[in-house]
């Protein structure tokens, strides 16, 4: 009966030895892998930190452009040339604005880009000038000026393209893209970040409106009319305003018939024409046009073309000055 009892003994004893080695192994194996996730994830947040200390040190650092291209820069810039005003509102959003020397004879906003030399405009421009002024990096775009482009970079000097967007996410890119370039990544993020926000809190204004109305976006006036429809970031901005865009059906920004606008009967019409006189009177003196309802409903309205043209930082105030001009009552509530 002892023998048995102590048969039994031994083995609840190496039972219990088996468990604790088993288990020891699970808590050593758990150990490990906390250490390693840990390891990883110092590695990166390392690597973020050495990326930024680089920056600041002056050690060199690569950024891809909107061509694709890699272009290298040895320290942050600190004379910058931008040939497009939404790039020089970018820079200025991102608190880089003081080391801007150069802009275009568009550029506006803000205020102090007025004292800023002017080297010409996003599709021409002064490249002997420009190589005078000798920036450590010039930021271009795609749509025009590809030529001077090419002699800006045959000339030594660092051209950082940036891609023209097509939506509100590739606008997130450019600030981005810019704001590598300029060795400010968080403030890039926080500035996009900030967007969104604005946004979001827009379109949960706007998603409560049950009748929503039909819109009619006039970017040239005529004889030859401009508009745009899907496949803009304009288009995603008119949406989260909580409109219809008469147009949506289409892609791109394209010419329009003037019959094509009057059978589609728009409740209103928005343009952005800053280069005519009362562009909205004009619209409204339209022959043929007093049969559409916003001409009958004097829902005509001309707004701020730098605003809503522009794929910078500013495109949340763009969308809310639309919700406002059209749904001004969601607004009045509040």
């Amino acid at each position: 009966m002892i023998k048995k009892i102590n048969k039994n003994i031994d083995i609840s004893s190496t039972k219990i030895i088996e468990r604790g080695v088993a288990l020891k192994r699970i808590w050593f194996l758990a150990v490990f892998l906390l250490i390693a996730v840990l390891a990883g994830c110092g590695g990166k947040e390392d690597a973020a930190t050495k990326d930024a200390e680089d920056k600041k040190s002056g050690q060199s650092y690569t950024v891809v452009d909107g061509r694709g291209v890699e272009i290298e820069f040895e320290k942050a810039p600190e004379k910058v040339i931008s040939l497009q005003p939404s790039n020089t509102e970018i820079l200025f959003a991102l608190g880089v604005g003081d080391k801007v020397i150069g802009v275009t004879e568009y550029d506006n906003w803000p205020e102090k880009v007025k004292d800023i030399e002017k080297v010409g405009s996003p599709t021409s421009f002064n490249v002997e000038r420009i190589v005078e002024l000798n920036p450590d990096v010039i930021f271009a775009y795609t749509m025009g000026g590809e030529e001077q482009v090419k002699q800006l970079e045959e000339a030594g000097l660092k051209v950082f393209v940036i891609q023209s967007p097509s939506s509100v996410e590739d606008v997130y890119k450019d600030i981005n893209q810019i704001a590598q370039a300029m060795g400010v990544e968080d403030k890039g993020k926080e500035l996009v970040e900030n967007i969104k926000g604005q946004l979001a809190a827009l379109k949960e204004k706007t998603d409560k409106i049950i009748q929503k109305k039909r819109v009619y976006f006039e970017i040239a006036p005529a004889p030859d009319i401009w508009t745009m429809g899907s496949g803009t970031f304009q288009q995603e901005l008119i949406e989260t305003a909580g409109v219809e865009n008469i147009y949506a059906d289409q892609k791109g920004w394209f010419s329009v018939t003037e019959e094509d606008i009057i059978n589609r009967n728009p409740e209103v019409i928005i343009t952005t024409v800053n280069h005519v006189d009362n562009p909205a009177g004009e619209i409204k003196s339209r022959q043929g046009w007093e049969s559409i309802k916003a001409i009958k409903d004097g829902a005509v309205y001309e707004l701020q073309a730098d605003l809503l043209d522009r794929p910078g930082p500013r495109i949340a105030e763009a969308a809310e000055l639309l919700a406002k001009t059209i749904y001004p009552e969601i607004f009045e509530k509040q």
